[in-house]
């Protein structure tokens, strides 16, 4: 399970392509738009991180995970990352939302209980 750093508002950008939804984390909504207007605002100051993300097909509020390497080549003609971030930013839609946790599990120590729910 991924799990992020600090709580409050988690800013992703997400894109379906091919199929797929693909997400980049931000910063915050204001500075991927300061970004997008002038481009030579330095990307590790608009990203939350140079990873892509996939829900496998779950839209984007689905758990995140990393897509495969045949995943992003499909979808985006390479598996670089840093080729692959400004597309999302560019053709995505921002999305905000409010979390205590930040994408992280509830119990991971429950072991052998979780099947006897």
């Amino acid at each position: 399970m991924l799990k992020m750093r600090g709580a409050g508002n988690v800013t992703r950008v997400h894109l379906q392509k091919n199929g797929e939804d693909f997400i980049v984390l931000v910063e915050n909504a204001d500075t991927l738009s300061k970004w997008k207007k002038d481009s030579s605002t330095p990307l590790v100051d608009v990203v939350d991180g140079f990873d892509v993300f996939t829900t496998r097909k779950h839209g984007a509020q689905g758990v995140l995970e990393k897509p495969s390497n045949g995943t992003l080549e499909d979808a985006f003609g390479t598996t670089k990352t840093d080729d692959i971030i400004p597309v999302i930013l560019r053709e995505g839609s921002v999305q905000t939302s409010s979390s205590a946790a930040r994408e992280s599990s509830t119990n991971d120590s429950i072991g052998s209980m979780a099947n006897h729910r």
